[in-house]
Formats: structure tokens, sequence, C-alpha cells
């Protein structure tokens, strides 16, 4: 879509879902009506930066991958693979829900929100979750999500192909889901999502420490989610955490594209629109709705963002809120935050003492970022050469290559003299 203006890009993704939505309750087979709009919206990237947007987008694109779609049915494989579906079972796709011609407004979010908890089906890997929502709700390219995330097109294409095709296999129904089930697909949309924007925000391997279409597609989507469910307390938690974090991008990196960590930013950078936003966000959910781990992540960004430097952070507060995340959502990545938060307070040897268990944690005894946080934190505590050694451990351990620079910068600083070694 590089032809075309922004505007224009984000309406061909406001569409998308909605476009989609609309084939899957006319004909089913979710995965050829996924294949007729991405058709859709190529066709639209080639021809509307010549003849404009038409007057009635989403008339074109449906138009367009209809026919998309009854080119591909008139083959004649695909005629003889849709008699086999037909005479083996029922479409599974095919099940009470609006008119097929039923084009308003409220039906357009219905059919985004079933899209959402049908690329986020349980029978899918979640990477095959976030690859699905961001082609079949994003409107990403193969070739987009692909480049996003460091892989060949052929293998991003492969990976989209088995989602669809598991979804199907699997029998999953365009309808919502309800009851328990509805709480476990929204949980696994809100993942998926803040997966996305973590994989922009801090990128997992390559040479850039940030990919800007990651987190603005992850940032886009749960908009659209929070306009869908504006009564869950959790997803307005979840974009106000985006928000928050992704308000410190502009500082984040020096001129020469290296990391600069929190504490040494230049908050005058910050995107303080961006904070404002969240932080009414964060406030507002946390009056009405029971908290939840993304709203008190978000509570915990906000404080940060209140300092005007770093070392006016208010510390307690942000190791108070720790203590409560860890009550509700235990994992080692939050012991990990909360260790660095604690050594704030009471001192770099109480961090490193919570930050214990985890070298012995199978989920954690190899990651980059344990061996960096025990490094900053062996730093503080007067061990020079124990904080080199678990910073080029950490340098070792992870594949961004930003985060390798500045760590091994930082292993450099404390290098003994040469006459010492």
């Amino acid at each position: 879509m590089t032809g075309l203006d922004r505007d224009a890009q984000e309406l061909l993704r406001d569409l998308a879902p909605q476009v989609l939505g609309i084939l899957v309750r006319r004909h089913g087979q979710f995965d050829a009506c996924e294949d007729a709009v991405q058709e859709a919206l190529l066709a639209a990237a080639v021809q509307w930066p010549g003849q404009g947007v038409p007057e009635q987008p989403r008339s074109w694109l449906l138009t367009v991958a209809s026919r998309r779609l009854t080119d591909e049915w008139r083959s004649e494989r695909a005629r003889r693979d849709r008699e086999v579906a037909v005479a083996v079972r029922r479409p599974g796709y095919a099940a009470p829900a609006p008119a097929a011609d039923d084009e308003s407004a409220a039906t357009a979010r219905d059919d985004t929100l079933r899209l959402l908890f049908l690329c986020c089906h349980p029978a899918l890997a979640r990477s095959a979750q976030v690859a699905l929502t961001l082609r079949a709700v994003g409107g990403l390219t193969t070739g987009q999500i692909a480049h996003a995330f460091l892989v060949p097109e052929a293998t991003m294409s492969q990976r989209i192909r088995r989602a669809k095709q598991r979804v199907e296999a699997a029998g999953a129904r365009f309808v919502m889901p309800t009851g328990a089930e509805w709480t476990t697909r929204l949980g696994a949309v809100r993942q998926v999502l803040y997966l996305v924007f973590n994989e922009g925000y801090t990128a997992s391997g390559g040479a850039d420490l940030h990919r800007a279409e990651l987190t603005g597609e992850a940032i886009r989507l749960t908009r659209a989610l929070h306009r869908l469910l504006p009564d869950d307390g959790e997803v307005a938690g979840l974009l106000a955490l985006m928000l928050l974090t992704d308000a410190h991008r502009a500082a984040r990196t020096g001129p020469a594209g290296e990391l600069v960590p929190l504490a040494e930013q230049d908050r005058s950078r910050w995107d303080r629109a961006a904070i404002a936003e969240g932080t009414r966000l964060v406030t507002e959910a946390l009056t009405w709705s029971p908290p939840g781990p993304y709203q008190i992540q978000a509570a915990i960004a906000a404080v940060h963002a209140e300092a005007a430097e770093a070392a006016a952070t208010d510390w307690p507060q942000i190791v108070a809120l720790y203590r409560l995340l860890s009550h509700l959502a235990p994992n080692p990545m939050v012991t990990l935050n909360q260790a660095a938060a604690v050594a704030m307070v009471a001192g770099p040897r109480a961090g490193l003492a919570l930050l214990e268990p985890l070298r012995h944690d199978d989920r954690t005894a190899g990651h980059h970022r344990l061996a960096a946080v025990r490094a900053h934190l062996l730093e503080l505590a007067g061990d020079p050469a124990g904080a080199r050694t678990e910073y080029l451990r950490a340098a070792r351990l992870t594949t961004s290559r930003p985060e390798q620079r500045y760590l091994e910068v930082r292993a450099a600083r404390l290098a003994p003299p040469a006459g010492r070694r």
C-alpha cells in the first residue's frame, strides 16, 4: 500500500475486516474470502493513487473481492473442492448472523469483533494468531507481516495458510463466543495485540530497536477493540499501556540508533499527548473496573510519566503496584521488573534476592533480560566484575543489535585498567 497516502491506508485497514465479515456471512469459507479481500486491497493500492478514493470505498472493495471470489470458484479445482466440502458438511461458518446485505455500523463492529475472536482461536499457536490477526483484521499484506517479523515472505505465507486451514478444520464458527469461552478468547485477543506491540517496541532481533509498523498497528487495533468493548477495563488498560509506553519512543534511541535507558532519556522528547490520553484512560478505568494486569502495568507507566526527571520517580508507589501485579498475574517477567523497582527503594541487594529464584527457572535462566537486570543491580551494589560478566552474558543472549551494543558498552565501562587485568 505504499502508493497510497496515510489516510487512504488507514481507511483500507479499517474497511478490510468489515468487507471480510460481509463475505464470510454470505459465503462461509473464511480462507477463500480472506484471500479475496487481500486481492481487493492490492487492487485498491494499485488503482486508487491514480483514480482517487471511490465515493463508496467499502462497496468498491466488496465488489472487487466478490469478483475475485467468483473467479476463484469458477476454476475446476476450486469447484471440485467446494462440492466435496458441501457434500461432507455444512460450511463451518454458516451460522445465525445478521443478513448478508446488512452493512450497518453495528454489524461492521460485530464482524470485526468476530474476526478478532476467530483469528485468536485456541486451535492456533500464538504466533499463528498474531500473523492471522494482522492479515485478516489489520489488512496487512503477507509481505508486510513477514518484513515486520524478519522472516521470508514464503515462510509467513505458509504460516498464515496453515492457520486458516487449522481454523477451518477445527470447525470454528463466525459467531460471538459466550460464557467462559468469551472470557478466554477475549484474553487471547488482548494478549495477541500486546505481543504485536511488544515486538514492535523492542524488536526481538535485527538491526533496529523499533518496528513502528507493528506498534502503530497494535495501537490502531486496540483502539478499535476499545470502541467495540468500551466497558472492558482491561482493554482500556491495554490501550493506555501502549500509549504510555510508545510515548517514550522518540527518546529511546540516540543519534546513531543506540539504546537510551529510561533513566537517561530526554523527557522533553516524550509524547505528552499520548501520555495524557493514556493516563486518562487508565485513571478512568480504575474508577469503575476491577483492577487487572494491563491496568496495573498502565498505572506503573503513568507513575513513570508523571516524573519530570528520573530522580523524581515515585518508586515506593511503583513497588506497591508491582506487588499487586505479582498477585494478580504472577510470572517471571513481572518479578524481573519488580526486582528493579525494589532495588530503587530497598537497595540493589534486595533486588538481587528477588531475582535469585529466576536463575533456576527454565523460563528465565537463559533470558538476556535476567542477565541485564542482574548486571545493573550488581553494578549498583559495587560489584563491577560481576556486573561486567552479566552484561557480556546478556549481550551474547540477545539477538537485538541495539541491545547488544548497549550491553557491550556498559561492560566496557567496567573493564579494569589494562595494567590491572
